[in-house]
């Protein structure tokens, strides 16, 4: 199980005093940088990954507003969230920092509950946000994938010689299951437990293979989708049930020795997919 990976915060004050009052607060639940102006403050943000800063108002050589500013301003950093941390408490003040794009306010002397308790609510809202954004990333791979490999590839087997289809199959399985390997270096002799590699990894392009509960007769790993991972296109490029067959075997073979069978596939009219996994028996 993989350890959660602790949230990053960026606390700006020119008092020592309020930085050490923060860090005893914040230091036991967070990884903590301090910074104690705004030029510092800019100058941490591209160092290191931070995912929430607080930031103090008053400070002589660049205000807070000036340095939340520049930080919402640009593409890398508008979406850290930022906790204005001031003396200020006229609406005046509180209006200007929602201007520049502080997400929220605390007064000082801060209140140690309070201050859990928001940086606790924006640090999910940054994490919500984080993850949206991997899945958009995700989906945009999955497109790209999907394009080269229905679109272009299907035209140039057309056309080339038999020698030559298999070279170009045998690439693009080698560069589909370099982007969708994930945990298949290590070892196993169960054959369920590698077809759940595979259907994982092959689930990442957008298909839903899954694995049935019962084996075959023959003790193999049953392996059905009723979603494609080359989308729609799939019901009219059998060619690329080859590549998915391709990528299996070769994920398979990579983390112990079997075979792949083909029963039905949809790109040759099948309703669904179905592959066994069988594994050599030592």
């Amino acid at each position: 199980m993989e350890s959660e990976i602790t949230p990053k915060i960026l606390i700006v004050d020119d008092e020592p005093q309020n930085l050490d009052l923060m860090e005893a607060y914040l230091s036991h639940l967070y990884e903590l940088t301090l910074a104690e102006s705004g030029e510092e403050c800019l100058q941490k943000v591209k160092e290191k990954d931070i995912d929430l800063i607080l930031l103090d108002i008053m400070m002589p050589d660049m205000s807070g507003y000036d340095v939340a500013k520049k930080l919402k301003e640009s593409e890398n950093t508008r979406h850290i969230p930022i906790i204005m941390v001031t003396a200020l408490s006229e609406k005046e003040d509180r209006i200007k920092g929602i201007e520049v794009g502080a997400d929220d306010f605390l007064t000082k002397p801060v209140n140690r509950v309070e201050l859990l308790t928001r940086v606790k609510s924006l640090l999910r809202i940054k994490s919500l946000h984080d993850e949206l954004v991997a899945e958009k990333e995700h989906l945009k791979m999955q497109n790209r994938i999907r394009k080269v490999l229905t679109s272009i590839i299907p035209s140039l087997l057309s056309s080339a010689p038999p020698e030559q289809k298999k070279i170009i199959i045998r690439q693009m399985v080698d560069m589909v299951e370099d982007i969708v390997r994930s945990d298949c270096e290590r070892k196993t002799a169960d054959s369920q437990d590698v077809a759940e590699i595979c259907c994982g990894a092959m689930n990442q392009l957008g298909a839903s293979y899954f694995v049935e509960d019962d084996s075959d007769n023959n003790g193999c790993s049953i392996i059905k989708a009723h979603r494609c991972p080359w989308g729609e296109e799939c019901k009219i490029n059998p060619i690329m049930c080859n590549l998915t067959t391709g990528v299996f075997s070769k994920m398979v073979n990579g983390v112990t020795n079997g075979e792949v069978i083909v029963d039905k596939t949809m790109g040759n009219g099948d309703d669904h997919c179905c592959f066994h996994i069988c594994l050599e028996e030592e």
